[in-house]
């Protein structure tokens, strides 16, 4: 299993628990694809506001297994992505989008398969005139995310680990799931958390 299969599998709670809490990007986001769980470099994308002209351009610099980050400079719903776009990311390799804006097509971006991660569903279209800019850090729900650094996305959410800390992360993160795993078996045995947390001395003063 690949260091981004493993991180999607650990799943962004525990990612982003085990980075120390830090990574969260801070908004809701519509999972057009349920069920899906991805992890994978970013590539970041500014685009103009309400324009996507650099989504199209971004077309041509991504490398498979990427998570395209596309953004404005203040998130509105307006469309960055539908069909036509998402095909293109499909053949190019994309793992996924993560749209800080609004998606349409919905129907026939489920029917791609292409696991999508956008702030809204709007059919209110962009422009195409203004250049923006390709691999230079964004921020997404008070999260910046530069190229290079993973992206974590499932049910829960997005998390985002600084390229230079991904393997103590990942290697925090399988500890962290190692413990959840031996704890659930004890709670499933009838024990409470209350006690293995040591919470029921903070509530009641006891030992």
């Amino acid at each position: 299993m690949s260091a981004w299969d493993e991180l999607a599998a650990l799943g962004s709670a525990t990612v982003y628990e085990a980075a120390g809490r830090a990574g969260l990007v801070d908004a809701s986001f519509v999972q057009v694809l349920e069920g899906s769980r991805v992890a994978g470099p970013a590539r970041t994308v500014r685009c103009g506001q309400d324009d996507n002209l650099m989504v199209h351009a971004v077309m041509a610099a991504i490398e498979p297994g990427d998570v395209v980050v596309l953004t404005m400079p203040e998130p509105r719903p307006v469309a960055l992505v539908g069909e036509l776009l998402a095909t293109q990311a499909v053949k190019r390799g994309a793992a996924a989008l993560l749209v800080d804006a609004s998606v349409r097509d919905v129907d026939e971006l489920r029917e791609l398969g292409l696991p999508i991660w956008a702030r809204w569903v709007r059919i209110r279209g962009a422009t195409k005139t203004e250049v923006g800019a390709i691999g230079e850090p964004v921020t997404v729900g008070g999260c910046t995310i530069a190229t290079g650094d993973a992206v974590v996305l499932d049910a829960d959410g997005v998390a985002v680990v600084p390229v230079a800390r991904i393997d103590e992360v990942l290697e925090a993160s399988r500890t962290r799931a190692e413990k959840e795993r031996g704890k659930r078996a004890r709670l499933e045995a009838g024990e409470l958390s209350y006690d293995l947390d040591g919470l029921r001395a903070v509530v009641e003063g006891t030992d």
